[in-house]
């Protein structure tokens, strides 16, 4: 970060890793940032890095030192947020041995598991998150029963849920079993439990869920609850088409 530039108070809280830049915005409007002690809101605030202080509920935010990009196989019962009222544990909890505070980039449901991204890198996440890069997001789904051609071809197309059209996806059979079927769904967009109220949409709900790329990173066979740290090759996958199965 360049230290003697004036930039925008809610970016500089993003690249110190507090959060991303949408969130330092509602800290912000909050009322928990302060300048030189002073609480801000306005959203248009510039400051010079390394000449005022910068703190958020208390604590001094200064430059990090170092940008961590890591790759976790979540297990189902965790939670994607920093802490929890309930006291349920959170996937932070899983990375031991760095300093630096991570946050999830999106979310995964409780009972969801699979392929998250944590880092402290505020403009990544939201680079990672905004619907304009359109990074697509693989899953495996274990659905009730036996959906039929015309009921996948609908997701494909897309679907109405929450009064809002779905944008094209690519759905490919993996297995079917006696009661239920397994699907690979690959979606770019990133609403709330949208695999999980897809299927339910065509009346056949998912048993099981598990998130196995962003883009072309993988989670191959990394072990449910272990993680990887992302080198620049890994993080450029992010940004390239799931390479899809053909296997029906």
């Amino acid at each position: 970060m360049a230290l003697n530039n004036e930039i925008r108070l809610q970016k500089y809280l993003s690249q110190c890793g507090l959060a991303s830049r949408r969130k330092a915005e509602e800290l912000i409007k909050a009322g928990r940032v302060r300048v030189n002690d002073i609480v801000v809101t306005d959203m248009g605030i510039k400051i010079h890095p390394g000449q005022q202080t910068v703190s958020c509920d208390g604590r001094l935010i200064v430059p990090r030192k170092q940008l961590i990009y890591i790759l976790l196989n979540k297990p189902r019962g965790y939670v994607t947020t920093l802490s929890d009222p309930q006291g349920r544990p959170i996937v932070t909890s899983l990375v031991k041995g760095i300093a630096e505070r991570l946050f999830p980039v999106g979310r995964l449901d409780l009972d969801t598991e699979g392929a998250l991204i944590l880092t402290n890198d505020g403009e990544f996440a939201q680079k990672v998150q905004h619907p304009s890069h359109q990074i697509t997001k693989t899953y495996e789904a274990l659905v009730a029963g036996h959906p039929n051609k015309d009921k996948l071809a609908s997701l494909a197309a897309g679907i109405t849920i929450d009064g809002r059209r779905t944008a094209p996806a690519h759905l490919i059979v993996l297995k079917r079993s006696k009661h239920a079927t397994h699907v690979q769904i690959t979606i770019h967009e990133g609403r709330k439990r949208q695999v999980k109220k897809m299927f339910e949409a065509i009346l056949h709900p998912v048993l099981h869920l598990k998130r196995i790329a962003y883009g072309r990173l993988q989670l191959h066979n990394l072990e449910t609850g272990k993680y990887r740290q992302l080198n620049s090759g890994d993080l450029e996958k992010i940004f390239l088409e799931f390479p899809l199965q053909t296997r029906k």
